[in-house]
């Protein structure tokens, strides 16, 4: 039996590459349902000042079809508090790269406070962002 019920991941999974599997493996290993949350679009450009390479929809697929991924659902703000009422997950997963970022130090603290574990991967130096400029040079 796994350590927690429902696990609970988002990001934009922009130009899915081998740091999204390794934490959606990693995440998936520690629950029994793993949700993903996927930013759409709009919630894309206004995050990460950019649009996406590949469309929401296209993302939304491509997670679908990974086996650690057991529901897919839309990602429209960062509000973590509304999500865990809306999924009722008992861990949040996310990045090592968003461990100091004040909003995650925020939602991290106000899940606690309703029961919610949040744990962080460590990643490795890939990234979507660095897949972008490493494309734009060929």
């Amino acid at each position: 039996m796994k350590q927690y019920k429902t696990g609970f991941i988002c990001g934009f999974f922009d130009i899915i590459h081998e740091g999204h599997i390794n934490i959606l493996k990693w995440a998936k290993s520690n629950c029994e349902t793993l949700i993903v949350a996927v930013g759409t679009d709009e919630f894309m450009l206004q995050r990460k000042n950019h649009k996406s390479v590949l469309t929401y929809e296209q993302r939304v697929e491509i997670l679908k079809a990974i086996r650690y991924v057991d529901i897919v659902v839309e990602e429209t703000d960062l509000d973590k508090l509304s999500a865990h009422k809306k999924y009722g997950f008992d861990v949040m997963f996310a990045g090592s790269d968003h461990e100091k970022e004040p909003v995650y130090i925020h939602a991290a603290s106000e899940l606690k406070k309703v029961g919610v574990d949040t744990l962080y991967f460590k990643r490795n130096n890939i990234s979507s962002t660095s897949l972008r400029l490493r494309a734009a040079q060929v």
